[in-house]
């Protein structure tokens, strides 16, 4: 049974209209985080220190300032000042190397010794809370660093 050009075009305006109602539902979906995340630092408490390993940044009032070998300054900086994180209920298992972390916090005298697994994207606090980094958000928490010549 052949299907006329009418019935034709009617499937695939259909189907057209179906398949835009399916990828409209997932990306919709998509969005929508997994867990609620909140932010590291904000206004009331704002970075204005932090080093990695060898590697620092410092706010000052003329803006961002890193170690010399930092490459991506700013964008480093705004990785971290804009962080949002996850708070986990029960301590996950690591992985890897973890990374020390230190924080400094505008108008706070003592400076705060978080840890760090990178290729997990876990933090854990200095109060031993353990918390979750966006996989969107990993990257670009690690500084790009100039090669070093031998």
């Amino acid at each position: 049974m052949a299907f006329s050009r009418k019935k034709w075009n009617t499937i695939i305006i259909l189907a057209s209209i179906l398949m835009i109602s399916v990828l409209t539902v997932i990306e919709d979906n998509r969005h929508q985080p997994t867990m609620q995340t909140q932010a590291l630092f904000d206004q009331s408490a704002p970075l204005s220190q932090l080093q990695l390993g060898d590697h620092w940044l410092q706010k000052r009032q003329s803006g961002w300032q890193c170690s010399e070998e930092v490459l991506n300054c700013l964008e480093w900086a705004n990785a971290w000042e804009q962080l949002h994180i996850s708070a986990l209920t029960e301590q996950p298992q690591t992985e890897g190397e973890p990374q020390e972390v230190v924080i400094q916090i505008a108008d706070i005298d003592t400076a705060l010794l978080w840890i760090l697994f990178d290729n997990q994207g876990l933090l854990k606090s200095p109060t031993g809370n353990w918390y979750q980094i966006p996989a969107s958000l990993r990257v670009p928490l690690i500084p790009i660093v100039r090669a070093k010549v031998n």
